[in-house]
């Protein structure tokens, strides 16, 4: 029996606008047994044919997925028949269209593109913002519901052929198992759900002129979205049947892998994008919707949890390109190391995490990433890469502050100590520009969506699924640190209330 126990696994899948990272975790010791991604040493790129569009193909995150589920299986210890669950979690707000036969029609319109604000628009208008605010928590903006009408007016020989309208791991589940389901966080990430009357919005539907049919059968976050195919199966080396037991997006999935599931608590990521994400059981809204409210995991009719969402567009992916800019000799850990190098504030070179795509927080503005204060004969790379880290956090307190306008009183927020928060300069400035305290744990995606399929498969329940994660750092401000990056942060807020202004 002991032995047996020891097999059981779960296994967690993560798709990334950089990559997929898949993890296997004993369901037992919530452990993680080993882990792979895919790409695993460069990032998979963005096509952006004009400016303001991303796109990429549905078909390269199974490809990946596929090689990354080999690559667990050459493991030691990695016995994918010993698979109970599978949790999916994924990029939001993207748009896959599949036809009868469950092929992709178009490229994936992800998250950051920005071409569908004119359709977001006329919905707006349409509809009312107080009504969308009310009904909807956000405006239409150029979430996942504007993406599809842009598809209807702009490539409507594609739009017809549309059977069923998906985010990013719903495809991956269609993938896995033939079966495609919705859920409530899914809609409410698309602006396709009506909180008060708790179904698919007619507002939205009726506008649009979208069929229902489009979406899969409305399920729990948290219960059985298919079951692994023979074919997919064997090919992978799994067991058929294995049960797929949750599927949330990246943003609440994060939430969960740290246990931020109650009113009141906080958690925040900087991976490809910015977030920081808080809790709670009303049904609020910003009236500006520079922040988004969403479903949470653990949303009921009866027990509401949403999820506030703020969102830089430019964080990770900055930190990418400023090292693909000086020639990508150096790697993350190394840049790490040179701007710690560096005196707060990168002697007086600034830098703006913007350029991704338009901006939810700067109200759909398209804001241009850049350097201000550049020195020729001072600055070097290790300057570069304190400024942007400095900035992105910059953005990040620029960002808090909407929240805490709209009612966030929180102290603390929780992390896992990845991605960005591996640089203590990074991890420092965001503490220090923000004033909350930073709790650092050993998690990541993967992991937390592992720990998910465990709730959906009824191993754990919310109050005891994370009786083991561990946390591996405080990071509490200091008063001196503090005053330094307050004067920065003011002259940097001032320069980006400019660029604003010029570009509304």
């Amino acid at each position: 029996m002991i032995a047996e126990k020891k097999n059981r696994f779960l296994l967690g899948i993560d798709i990334g606008t950089s990559a997929v990272k898949v993890a296997l975790v004993n369901a037992i010791t919530q452990t993680v047994v080993c882990t792979a991604s895919c790409p695993d040493t460069a990032e998979r790129s963005i096509r952006s044919v004009q400016p303001g569009w991303a796109e990429q193909d549905p078909g390269q995150w199974w490809a990946d997925v596929e090689a990354a589920i080999r690559k667990l299986g050459e493991q030691p210890d990695c016995n994918l028949q010993a698979i109970e669950a599978i949790g999916i979690t994924y990029q939001m707000h993207g748009l896959v269209v599949t036809d009868a036969a469950n092929n992709v029609l178009r490229d994936a319109i992800i998250w950051c593109d920005g071409r569908a604000l004119s359709e977001g628009g006329r919905a707006l208008q349409a509809i009312g913002k107080e009504r969308c605010l009310q009904h909807l928590l956000n405006y239409p903006g150029n979430f996942t519901a504007a993406k599809l009408a842009w598809v209807k007016a702009q490539e409507p020989a594609v739009y017809d052929k549309i059977q069923k309208v998906m985010l990013p791991g719903d495809y991956i589940a269609l993938r896995l198992s033939n079966t495609v389901t919705s859920t409530v966080s899914m809609l409410s990430e698309g602006t396709f759900w009506d909180f008060r009357s708790n179904t698919v919005s007619e507002d939205i539907l009726d506008f649009f002129g979208f069929d229902p049919r489009f979406f899969g059968a409305l399920q729990p976050v948290f219960s059985v979205h298919g079951t692994l195919s023979a074919a997919i199966a064997s090919a992978l080396g799994m067991k058929a049947g294995t049960p797929i037991t949750y599927k949330a997006g990246d943003q609440l999935n994060n939430a969960l892998s740290l246990n931020v599931l109650k009113p009141g608590e906080i958690a925040t990521t900087a991976g490809t994008s910015g977030v920081i994400y808080a809790v709670t059981d009303q049904l609020v809204y910003d009236p500006l919707s520079r922040i988004n409210s969403f479903a949470h995991v653990n949303h009921l009719p009866d027990r509401a949890r949403i999820g506030l969402l703020l969102c830089i567009n430019g964080a990770g992916i900055s930190n990418r390109w400023i090292r693909d800019c000086t020639g990508g000799i150096h790697s993350y850990a190394r840049m790490n190391e040179m701007a710690a190098g560096i005196a707060a504030g990168a002697a007086g070179l600034r830098y703006y995490p913007f350029g991704n795509g338009a901006e939810r927080m700067l109200e759909n503005t398209l804001v241009d990433a850049g350097f201000s204060g550049i020195d020729l004969n001072l600055h070097t790379p290790a300057h570069l890469y304190r400024a942007v880290q400095e900035g992105i956090a910059f953005a990040f307190r620029y960002g808090l502050d909407i929240m805490r306008e709209n009612g966030l009183r929180a102290t603390v927020v929780k992390a896992g100590k990845a991605n960005l928060f591996l640089s203590e300069v990074f991890a420092r400035a965001f503490v220090n520009v923000t004033g909350l305290t930073l709790e650092l744990y050993h998690t990541d995606a993967s992991v937390g969506a592992a720990i998910g399929a465990g709730i959906g498969l009824g191993i754990y329940t919310e109050t005891n699924a994370f009786e083991n994660l561990q946390r591996v750092a405080v990071i509490t401000p200091d008063a001196s640190l503090q005053a330094i990056y307050e004067a920065i942060y003011q002259e940097w807020r001032i320069q980006l209330d400019q660029q604003i202004h010029q570009n509304k």
